[in-house]
């Protein structure tokens, strides 16, 4: 069944990723005359897995900064739009660090990244939140792809990380061009890697997001991964307290000491495991 997608939100990054491949500015107008048409595009689907729960995503996973930004911002809603960059320099003059890992397939061209790595197949997750129950899942529900991970090439970048970020089309929002080599179905996302960067580098590779030259930067790990295993650890400056897992603008997952740390979620901070199903959704297109 197509989807169609009108733009009616804050951010937006599947709509002005459909309407800006063909040139067209992101508008409801244009949004519905695609729809209308009804010409088709594939899309890729992300299936994200915590031992029996699974999320699927369309758009995009994120910790760290960008999952920081995106939801605490909330508190600003009323700002509009301009909510985000006011946090977004809040928290890069206050910028957080977290340890963890993140471990990947690469796709071909993509090899040299990090260091040789093995799957280890599901593990427990690292620490245990709200929302723990498993999800149920229907006996004729649809599970995700089914790959032999251990089978595939896997290689790993240890932290500390300011910013995680996994992409599946090249806009997150209407002025954020997040991952600009990101397909529609190409059976990968775009892992966008921000390591240990200074405050003023890290401003200035901000300015670059509306037009993707952020990728360029010496503190960004550009990379187009097939699967993806992230392993969240605490901020580096007080262990006590964690982060937040973001995906397609929802809190997947909260760690200690965070913006409403009371509130239940979709799963606990810990190991999350996520593949790509080439082309397994359907949108309206403009063409």
């Amino acid at each position: 069944m197509p989807l169609g997608v009108i733009p009616a939100g804050t951010g937006n990054g599947m709509a002005k990723s459909l309407l800006d491949s063909v040139g067209l500015p992101c508008k409801a107008s244009y949004a519905t005359l695609a729809i209308i048409r009804g010409h088709k595009r594939l899309l890729d689907v992300a299936t994200i897995s915590q031992e029996d729960k699974k999320f699927f995503s369309v758009l995009m996973l994120a910790w760290g900064l960008i999952a920081d930004i995106d939801i605490e911002s909330e508190k600003y809603r009323w700002m509009g739009s301009a909510r985000i960059d006011f946090y977004a320099i809040q928290r890069v003059l206050h910028l957080r660090r977290y340890d963890g890992q993140v471990s990947f397939v690469p796709a071909p061209g993509y090899e040299n990244h990090g260091e040789p790595a093995r799957y280890s197949g599901e593990q427990n997750v690292q620490s245990k939140g709200h929302g723990e129950e498993p999800v149920q899942v229907l006996c004729n529900a649809y599970r995700g792809p089914d790959i032999k991970l251990e089978e595939l090439s896997w290689r790993t970048i240890d932290g500390p990380f300011v910013s995680i970020w996994l992409h599946n089309v090249p806009w997150g929002g209407e002025d954020t061009m997040a991952a600009p080599k990101a397909e529609f179905s190409d059976g990968y996302m775009d892992l966008i890697a921000i390591r240990d960067c200074p405050k003023l580098a890290l401003l200035s590779l901000m300015t670059e997001l509306s037009k993707g030259g952020h990728v360029k930067s010496p503190h960004v790990v550009y990379i187009k991964v097939k699967a993806f295993v992230l392993e969240p650890g605490p901020r580096t400056d007080d262990p006590t307290r964690q982060g937040i897992i973001d995906t397609d603008g929802e809190v997947l997952a909260r760690g200690k000491g965070t913006y409403k740390s009371d509130q239940e979620t979709l799963m606990s901070y810990g190991r999350l495991q996520i593949t790509v199903d080439q082309g397994l959704a359907t949108l309206f297109s403009p063409v």
